[in-house]
């Protein structure tokens, strides 16, 4: 498994062929401040038994690497080695949030981190949400689930999901800044926010056109505030025979769980516009189970139910009363700022890579088109690197793809967003609408 910054280093697990490159970082790092309470020769020994490590790579060469030791339900971190000249850019919380996914994976339930003294690390690790306890320098995160709730969680097909994933949402700034107000502070701070009369929400709808980043939101907001990450799939549950009675079971499983976020895409499958008759077996049935279990769910305080559809108006209204839902937040094509944002992620804010023009090339474009459009530009990068490589070696370095390669890959899209779904969007906005 690797993961690809923005900031252009690659994260991947740890394998044999990095010993030697970790040991001089972890021995040349040592005097920089970048200290442990672990010798060499025990981080070495964790290493050589497969303990769980990442190694961050730039161009081909390691710049930094972080290792642990289980035991138990408990994990120790043991070392966190940054090349000198990568520190202060974000590598090391990169590292640690990388190093947890593989722990929380392992069914960890507490992380722990001992410093040989106080040192700037160590304000890293609190903003990090590790805890500082009585010791030297001892401090230690406890993961939200173990034991029989991550059972359970297993069982639904949840997960943690990392912990960046917030932060990582490029450009959409007005969504992000309205779900933020809306739907994360008020979850994240409830006792202030009952302090001001402010009921936090149990259950939201997101609507928009296909490939605007719903499902986006939803794991950002599950990440944002660390609550595990329940995708109920209505095709998957169709499949257990009897829809309405896997809708069933399935909240009575997550009722278990103490604080969770369920999201529900394409949530038009499972609560239409009913009609008249009812047909017998048809979808009245499982509009009404749904309808029957958002209250229960509504009930506890640390859940919160998100759905999303292409379509609001296909919705009953009965589904969309204020009752149940408490906001229904629209989620749009971007806009310049957002595609320029959008664009510089994908292009690592590398210079000679014209933004602005991709930004106006690519007008009506969502964000997975733009997505699509940044990988299809790669790909050609990758592909004329190695053939530069092969009996054209003598070319001259061209890091990653143009601005010309771009353009090509946006000309040879297709917005998924046609103008007459704009404009449905635009009036469902007025009809339906309330955040």
């Amino acid at each position: 498994m690797a993961t690809v910054h923005s900031n252009g280093w690659l994260i991947h697990d740890y394998r044999e062929g990095d010993l030697a490159a970790v040991v001089h970082l972890i021995d040349t790092t040592a005097e920089l401040g970048q200290e442990s309470v672990y010798s060499l020769a025990e981080c070495i020994s964790a290493l050589t038994s497969r303990q769980p490590a990442v190694v961050a790579v730039h161009q081909g060469v390691p710049i930094g690497a972080a290792l642990a030791h289980v035991a138990g339900e408990r994990a120790w971190v043991m070392r966190i080695a940054i090349n000198s000249g990568w520190r202060g850019r974000g590598l090391a919380s990169a590292l640690l949030v990388e190093l947890e996914r593989r722990l929380i994976a392992a069914h960890v339930s507490k992380i722990a981190y001992v410093l040989p003294e106080e040192d700037l690390l160590g304000e890293g690790l609190l903003n990090a949400g590790y805890t500082r306890q009585p010791a030297v320098a001892y401090f230690e995160k406890t993961e939200p689930l173990h034991g029989p709730a991550a059972g359970v969680l297993d069982e639904l097909g949840g997960r943690l999901l990392p912990g960046g994933l917030w932060a990582g949402v490029a450009g959409m700034e007005r969504e992000k800044d309205l779900i933020e107000r809306r739907v994360v502070l008020p979850l994240a701070e409830p006792e202030r926010a009952a302090q001001h009369g402010v009921r936090p929400p149990r259950s939201i709808a997101l609507f928009g056109p296909p490939g605007t980043g719903k499902t986006t939101f939803a794991r950002a907001i599950a990440s944002r505030l660390g609550w595990p990450f329940v995708e109920l799939l209505p095709s998957r549950l169709a499949d257990e025979g009897n829809l309405a009675a896997a809708l069933r079971t399935a909240f009575a499983r997550i009722a278990e769980l103490e604080r969770v976020l369920v999201f529900i895409d394409e949530v038009e499958e499972i609560a239409p516009v009913r009609t008249e008759p009812a047909r017998p077996g048809g979808v009245h049935g499982v509009t009404n189970e749904l309808l029957k279990l958002i209250p229960g769910f509504r009930e506890g305080d640390e859940r919160l139910l998100v759905c999303a559809t292409n379509s609001i108006r296909s919705l009953d209204p009965a589904f969309l009363r204020p009752g149940r839902f408490d906001y229904l937040i629209p989620i749009g094509t971007p806009d310049e700022a957002a595609r320029s944002a959008i664009w510089s992620r994908y292009t690592a804010g590398r210079p000679d890579v014209d933004v602005a023009a991709l930004v106006a090339a690519s007008e009506m474009f969502s964000p997975a088109d733009i997505e699509h459009a940044a990988r299809i530009a790669a790909q050609v990068s990758f592909e004329r690197d190695l053939e530069w490589a092969g009996p054209r070696s003598g070319a001259p370095d061209r890091p990653g793809a143009t601005t010309e390669d771009y353009l090509a890959a946006v000309a040879g899209g297709r917005p998924t967003v046609t103008p007459e779904a704009l404009e449905e969007f635009e009036a469902d906005i007025s009809a339906h609408a309330r955040a």
